[in-house]
């Protein structure tokens, strides 16, 4: 790159920057520091939350599993369409968690259930989210010198410094800059900022993908040449495809309606101005991701393209080779062992695959194979080389987006494509590093203490804790080593938190009957299960298959694992290997968050001894001391339908319209007539394959297109008046109440204690 395309990178990022650095005025209590003050408005809300969900993390997450599995089991993700749409126009938990006005999830769980349930999740949530969310900085660090192609090692006088260990660094010094300035309000405007340029950057490398690439003649012959069983478009073809399959799907509804609020955490969670804002930038949800469905898909096809199909063969060889090199001097420290495998995977010829005249790619043969056995046989002479082997397959996946990237990409656009890397790196790690710093001031320190802590000490408290989580990561990500698909790694680690957390967030929200014995029943159901499946999977290859070998075990554990898995196959299949853990991360968290319910409710029926006060907990009726009007229409056959989509009293003709507008959209046009229809015309005549690319490309190139122009605009405009706003409120606010800090008293919110209990009194008296 030329240092003009340098100044694309440098200028915007920097005002980002500037940004941060200049909403630290506002920042002046603690619900500005950890919920922006709860004045921001839906679209800020909404463009904010596009950022933080896109991120290196999650497309290379998306582009390693599709690059394995295609888009066909994506189609069966329509059956949750209804069940998602009702959620977020109903306001489905986010709605009540408003309504507690809590500042974090622990804060939430001592008013439902008690402290010493806050302290146990506090910890045990903490530690899931510091496991899990380690990995991101050396993900997003490999991602930017693989890209850039940096050097494994770097020369400073006579220092001799690891690349990786000095791009962790920067990327954590620029994630803590951010957050250090003004906690959720730096968060929040930064994320909005960079979200709003986010939207021209990937309509740009869409139109440039789909100019580049033709879809008929190059990315629907790569995709349709699979063997039988593993189609990458039909989705009744999917039979033989394993970890991202229909049960992976099945897996990912229930997670859908059972986990929606275990990640809440304050910030965005609780930044709204009113519930009602909050549950409108829910419903907004379905349209603001604009481009970044369409952009996910064009990247994989496009990766897939590139690498398979015979124009770019050549090019392919090339990227390959990079890879294989790159990786080798990363990880492989044996000199003659690193040479051997350079030279191995150099001496493969350029592979030349005519779609059509050649046997169709699958799962096990394709043109990667020949670079993995290559790999396989060569690190079998190291200690531990099925592990070893492990790491390299992992990074050879998870690397193939930047190496190509850097090789089809001219200047301008990889110029642009690394500002878009760069914002969305940024935005995800602040916003873990906060959320994690957050979770164990308000959640461990903050209900020790018997007496509050001064607004300035409390939020010097969450700064200290921000940067030492930011030096924590740094270390986890340098020394960690992941063994896995990125997505089965999070599902497996997070399963030790939402395997039982999703059923106390719901039992706490919407029942009477919870009891936090019922509670701790289910967390430690859930932790147990996936903690354990987790210790297996990490050591199977080293430790536990080595073991059943010399015991003489593998064939009696091969036979007890595929008579289980039996009367469930094709979609579950258990197969000893000496490289990878039989049960998949999907089918452990399923176990997991199956037992949890069970023992919850089981629990909870029998421990419940007083029904809960929910109104008192969600300031509803008489206890609706925070002087939010709240109108709730009796369900009756005349406007069951409006109750069903979420409309209520307090709905503007503005909310009305974008209401009835996703519901059209979401249920009519994309599950009835786009799925329902597809699945009837399916029962009745089988399409062929050529007809299911004709389908993703209406779906995905012409409807999701246009919806993703129009967003565009739309959440822009909405954006920067929604900003404007709030700095308007921002500078208007007189007052700021110093008990809205996430204490509780008893089971209420320190900062409504004394209104509550007023009209407690004032009811007994009126008796």
């Amino acid at each position: 790159m030329n240092w003009y395309n340098w100044l694309i990178v440098i200028i915007p990022f920097a005002f980002v920057l500037y940004m941060a650095y200049h909403v630290r005025r506002y920042a002046r209590g603690v619900s500005d520091f950890l919920a922006g003050g709860r004045l921001c408005g839906r679209y800020l809300i909404s463009v904010g939350d596009m950022a933080n969900s896109l991120s290196i993390v999650a497309i290379v997450a998306y582009v390693e599993a599709n690059y394995r599995t295609g888009f066909s089991t994506n189609f069966w993700g329509g059956v949750i369409l209804p069940i998602s749409l009702m959620l977020s126009l109903t306001g489905y938990c986010t709605y009540r968690l408003r309504e507690t006005k809590a500042l974090s999830m622990g804060q939430f769980l001592e008013m439902r259930y008690n402290r010493s349930f806050r302290l146990f999740c506090a910890f045990l949530r903490t530690g899931v989210e510091l496991l899990s969310n380690a990995i991101i900085p050396a993900i997003s660090a490999r991602f930017f010198i693989y890209l850039l192609g940096i050097p494994h090692y770097i020369t400073i006088g006579s220092w001799r410094i690891q690349t990786l260990a000095l791009v962790i660094g920067i990327v954590l010094l620029l994630a803590m800059f951010i957050l250090l300035m003004g906690g959720t309000l730096s968060l929040v405007i930064t994320d909005t900022f960079q979200g709003l340029m986010t939207y021209p950057i990937i309509f740009i490398f869409t139109m440039f993908i789909v100019l580049k690439f033709s879809w008929w003649d190059e990315l629907i012959p790569v995709m349709a040449d699979r063997v039988p069983g593993e189609s990458f478009l039909n989705p009744y073809d999917i039979k033989s495809l394993r970890d991202f399959n229909l049960f992976a799907v099945v897996v990912t509804w229930l997670d859908t309606v059972l986990n929606r609020a275990v990640w809440f955490g304050g910030g965005a969670s609780s930044a709204a101005r009113s519930a009602h804002e909050q549950k409108m930038a829910g419903v907004l949800g379905a349209w603001r991701n604009g481009f970044s469905p369409l952009f996910y898909l064009l990247l994989t096809a496009m990766l897939l393209t590139v690498m398979n199909h015979v124009n770019y063969s050549a090019q392919a060889r090339d990227i390959r080779i990079d890879m294989c090199t790159q990786i080798s001097n990363e990880i492989v420290h044996d000199p003659a062992v690193r040479n051997e495998l350079i030279s191995n995977v150099t001496a493969i010829a350029e592979q030349r695959h005519i779609i059509g005249q050649d046997e169709p790619l699958s799962e096990k043969q394709n043109l990667d194979t020949p670079y993995m056995q290559k790999a396989h046989e060569t690190l079998q002479q190291l200690p531990g080389g099925n592990a070893k082997f492990q790491e390299f397959r992992t990074l050879y996946n998870q690397l193939r987006l930047p190496v190509t990237i850097r090789n089809i990409l001219p200047g301008f656009m990889l110029g642009l494509f690394i500002l878009l890397m760069l914002m969305l790196m940024v935005s995800t790690d602040d916003s873990y590093i906060f959320s994690s710093a957050m979770t164990i001031v308000q959640d461990i320190i903050v209900p020790l203490r018997k007496t509050p802590l001064t607004p300035e000490k409390q939020i010097l408290l969450i700064r200290i804790l921000t940067v030492l989580t930011c030096v924590f990561f740094y270390f986890a990500a340098l020394f960690m080593t992941q063994l896995d698909y990125i997505r089965l790694y999070t599902i497996i680690v997070t399963a030790i938190w939402v395997g039982g957390a999703g059923v106390v967030m719901l039992g706490g929200l919407y029942t009477r009957f919870g009891t936090t014995a019922g509670a701790y029943a289910s967390i430690i159901t859930g932790a147990f299960i996936s903690g354990g499946g987790l210790l297996v999977q990490r050591n199977w290859a080293d430790h536990i298959y080595p073991f059943l070998e010399r015991a003489g075990l593998v064939e009696t554990i091969a036979k007890i694992l595929e008579s289980c898995s039996g009367p469930f196959e094709p979609w579950i299949v258990w197969r000893m290997s000496a490289v990878k853990f039989p049960i998949n991360s999907n089918e452990i968290m399923f176990m997991s968050m199956m037992l949890s319910i069970i023992m919850y409710c089981l629990v909870s029926l029998f421990t419940c001894r007083k029904p809960f006060n929910l109104e008192r907990m969600l300031h509803r009726g008489k206890y609706a001391v925070d002087g939010e009007v709240k109108t709730f229409e009796k369900l009756t056959f005349r406007n069951i339908f409006k109750k069903l989509i979420g409309i209520t009293p307090d709905y503007t003709t503005g909310d009305r319209i974008i209401a009835w507008g996703t519901f059209i959209y979401s249920f009519v046009i994309t599950f009835l007539l786009l799925f329902v229809g597809t699945v009837i015309w399916n029962a009745i005549t089988p399409w062929p394959a050529d007809w299911w690319g004709w389908r993703v490309y209406i779906t995905s190139i012409v409807i999701g297109g246009a919806v993703a122009c129009i967003s565009m605009v739309w959440f822009m405009i909405g954006g920067i008046t929604d900003m404007r706003q709030m700095f308007r409120d921002l500078k208007a606010r007189k007052s700021i109440n110093i008990l809205d800090n996430g204490m509780v008293e008893g089971q209420d919110s320190l900062a409504d204690k004394a209104a509550l209990d007023k009209v407690e009194t004032e009811s007994e008296k009126g008796q």
